[in-house]
């Protein structure tokens, strides 16, 4: 088991910086690479939303990638950010990278909540009451609708913009194998698309390995498809779910690493 590695399955250059801190740990990494993310081509009503987000009083971004599109538009029609915009992103991750790329304050869920989720943004006090709020929502195709539903449920005139696509793969050859011998040490999941895609290929030597997710509700799924061992990380950071793996199989080593979520 020494010798097993953690299987991780963020997709794109996201996984990188995942690796890299469960490699931190002594531990070896195989990425599952099972999602690939492509930009969609530009509507005519998304050009329209990018020309007018100054209308709009509040940008909610559900993902670093949505978070990269949203930065390439902005470059492309906006050589000066608009003000007065309020920012919002599910996860430290993409509030990183628009604080690093826009310079904006982003609003993240606190992580004294110990949740890096969609139902920690909406418990943030300044999207309660929103009549009359105008409020763009940044998002992949598809995906849950409880951001957009809960924010018109509270007043907000929501537009939702989906500007990227989520293509799931099949794992290779070998790492079906892999997956189907349960030859691993840890299985690292944020995504519950990637997890029920995942679990076609787990037989039961899989569902007793640990499984390490970003959430109480991948957890809860994670249950339903049959996986034994879910350990809910702190977050999606590649910090917190380093700490988690460390914390699955060697609890020793899982004594360090705290990020700072408090963007900008």
């Amino acid at each position: 088991m020494a010798d097993c590695p953690v299987l991780i399955s963020r997709p794109g250059e996201r996984a990188g910086p995942l690796a890299a801190a469960i490699e931190a740990r002594g531990l070896s990494v195989m990425r599952l690479d099972v999602m690939h993310l492509e930009a969609l081509p530009e509507e005519p009503a998304t050009r329209s939303a990018w020309l007018d987000i100054d209308h709009f009083h509040k940008v909610v971004v559900v993902s670093p990638f949505a978070a990269e599109c949203l930065i390439e538009a902005l470059d492309r029609y906006w050589p000066q950010l608009p003000v007065g915009i309020g920012f919002y992103a599910v996860g430290a991750s993409t509030a990183a990278l628009l604080h690093r790329r826009l310079g904006v304050r982003v609003h993240v869920p606190s992580p004294s909540g110990g949740e890096d989720t969609s139902e920690a943004l909406l418990r943030l006090a300044s999207l309660q009451a929103l009549a009359e709020r105008r409020v763009l929502l940044v998002a992949g195709e598809g995906g849950r609708a409880l951001i957009a539903e809960t924010l018109a449920a509270r007043g907000a005139r929501v537009t939702r913009l989906a500007v990227y696509r989520r293509c799931l793969l099949p794992p290779p050859p070998a790492m079906q194998v892999r997956l189907a011998a349960g030859d691993y040490r840890a299985l690292v999941v944020s995504s519950g698309e990637i997890l029920e895609h995942l679990a076609r290929w787990c037989t039961d030597a899989a569902l007793n390995q640990p499984l390490i997710v970003s959430s109480n509700r991948l957890a809860t799924l994670a249950g339903r498809l049959g996986f034994r061992f879910p350990v809910v990380a702190s977050g999606a950071t590649p910090a917190a779910l380093a700490v988690a793996v460390a914390r699955s199989s060697a609890p020793e080593e899982a004594d360090v690493d705290h990020d700072d979520l408090e963007k900008g």
